[in-house]
């Protein structure tokens, strides 16, 4: 009688993942290609267990095969490398500022990034006094047209991409003043091309109102949004210079210089 694994309907899916690690540590290991029997040897899997989990990442260009029957570390993970390195940079660039922002207006400060059809809150300075019933924790997500840093990078977009986001989407709203209407959006996309700054008028929480600000690298592109929350009747236009500041402080760290945007924005 065939003898069978006894993890193999209990933990597939964390086996499978385990031994994708343990494959893809085999291959940093060397800058050159690595052989399938010397990957098997390595990692003690069979041959055929490991061609077959090393195909998979080849598909999603994790793993590349430069000739038949052997792999290396593929360029995608050198495109979320980047996408990581981006971040980190950000963050660094921008805490101090966001503190010291926080410190003259008693209001959260937010630091979010563009992820898909998303932003993703990745930084905040927020203290208790600020007053705000909703504070948006960190690795939080919203979609782009529902938030004033969303509403910046569409507006960085050309209009048929927003058409596209648009029919992604299908602008779903969470509160009686989201935008669900493509033509209002256009409209107001358009404003926040014009003035450089943009807002969200409780369209993502009753109550809550922000202003948001730019952040530029050194090539122009608009890579993060910093945003002002607070309560609906607590939200000073006299932050906005402040912020602008602080967005242009952030961005000449990047390496910014006015003047290089990217055409697209």
């Amino acid at each position: 009688m065939k003898k069978t694994d006894p993890d193999i309907n209990t933990t597939p899916t964390v086996q499978v993942i385990e031994r994708m690690f343990t494959l893809m540590d085999v291959l940093a290991s060397r800058e050159e290609a690595v052989s399938l029997k010397e990957i098997s040897a390595k990692t003690g899997l069979h041959p055929s267990t490991a061609h077959r989990i090393l195909n998979d990442l080849a598909i999603g260009r994790y793993v590349d095969r430069p000739q038949p029957g052997t792999y290396r570390l593929g360029m995608r993970l050198l495109e979320l490398g980047n996408l990581v390195k981006g971040r980190l940079n950000v963050r660094d660039a921008a805490m101090a500022p966001m503190r010291e922002l926080h410190k003259q207006i008693h209001q959260p400060v937010n630091l979010s990034m563009r992820q898909g059809d998303e932003i993703v809150y990745i930084e905040r300075a927020y203290s208790e006094r600020s007053g705000m019933q909703v504070v948006r924790a960190i690795g939080g997500h919203a979609p782009l047209h529902l938030t004033s840093v969303g509403k910046l990078f569409l507006a960085a977009e050309d209009p048929q991409r927003v058409r596209a986001y648009a029919t992604r989407t299908g602008l779903s709203g969470h509160t009686k003043n989201s935008i669900t209407q493509l033509p209002v959006l256009e409209r107001e996309l358009s404003k926040v091309r014009q003035y450089g700054v943009a807002r969200d008028d409780e369209e993502l929480e009753l109550g809550v109102r922000c202003m948001a600000a730019g952040i530029y690298d050194d090539q122009g592109k608009l890579v993060a949004g910093l945003s002002i929350s607070a309560p609906t009747g607590r939200l000073d236009e006299e932050w906005l210079p402040k912020l602008q500041a602080v967005t242009d402080e952030i961005s000449r760290t990047l390496g910014y210089q006015p003047g290089t945007k990217s055409p697209s924005q």
